[in-house]
């Protein structure tokens, strides 16, 4: 998820990914090139009720009412090597 902490503004990250999709990511077994999209329709909305199963207190829909804009859910779909 897109977001700092439930602050107006999208994070610094997210717009950057935005504009240059294409990035590089660290895991435990080294770096992978990767493409970044947001989540749309049915996907985003499985993503959110997936997430939301491990939130805490209150819901991911009564802290979504704090932000004006919806949070964005990002994806990191692997390049081809």
């Amino acid at each position: 998820m897109a977001m700092n902490g439930w602050a107006e503004p999208h994070p610094a990250w997210w717009l950057n990914l935005r504009a240059h999709p294409d990035a590089s990511i660290d895991l435990p077994g080294g770096h992978r090139e990767v493409h970044a999209r947001e989540a749309q329709g049915s996907e985003r909305q499985r993503l959110w009720t997936d997430w939301s199963r491990y939130q805490e207190g209150p819901s991911m829909d009564d802290y979504a009412t704090l932000r004006s804009k919806r949070t964005p859910i990002i994806v990191l779909e692997p390049l081809a090597s």
